[in-house]
């Protein structure tokens, strides 16, 4: 087995400890597609891939598994649809859309989020004393309600690590969550191309 593909199933075993027992229940009434419903990235504004091209999934009711670890509590009371994507490689990424009733409420919401996931990385490392987990803020995007993009590496005891990119952004009374994930530090994480791809994503929402 290459040795990016081992690293890759290590990568994925750790990510699956952390979320389990979470909870995989789609929200009751949740949103369905219509044409007011909050758009979609599509494959291509995401951070382009030395060697790979983008694939992207379906729109699906719920949160991803991968976002849970940071973000489910504060997500607990929201309907939400999400989007994933991958490459041929280990990276890939997810956006996830909510609308609620006010702007006043996401408003809220996106506050809620920014702080879960600047306080991430102390979870993780409280859930499982084998990884070290540390934060980065890359600040705020000028884009509709505005945007804040964060930076989260883990490393675990026996090596492995995982750099994450995420961003929380707002236009009106819907919030979108992007990360994009791959192995590798802060070094490897493509910072500017995911803020235009961020900036992108709330443009597009409406």
């Amino acid at each position: 087995m290459p040795k990016h593909t081992r690293a890759a199933a290590v990568t994925v075993l750790t990510v699956a400890g952390l979320v389990a027992g979470a909870a995989l229940t789609v929200p009751a009434g949740a949103a369905t597609g219509t044409a007011s419903a909050p758009r979609f990235l599509s494959a291509s504004q995401l951070p382009p891939h030395p060697s790979s091209a983008w694939t992207a999934g379906k729109v699906t009711d719920g949160i991803p598994d991968e976002l849970r670890l940071c973000l489910d509590e504060a997500l607990l009371a929201y309907d939400s649809r999400y989007r994933q994507f991958h490459t041929e490689v280990d990276t890939n990424a997810r956006q996830l859309n909510v609308r609620v009733g006010t702007a006043a409420k996401a408003k809220a919401l996106a506050t809620s989020l920014n702080k879960a996931i600047r306080t991430c990385a102390a979870r993780i490392e409280q859930k499982d004393p084998d990884t070290e987990a540390t934060y980065k803020s890359y600040g705020t995007i000028p884009v509709e309600e505005g945007a804040r993009v964060h930076g989260l590496h883990t490393e675990a005891s026996w090596g492995a690590q995982d750099i994450r990119l995420l961003s929380v952004g707002r236009d009106g009374r819907t919030v979108t969550v992007v990360e994009w994930a791959q192995m590798g530090d802060f070094g490897d994480a493509p910072v500017a191309a995911f803020k235009k791809t961020t900036k992108t994503a709330v443009n597009k929402l409406h």
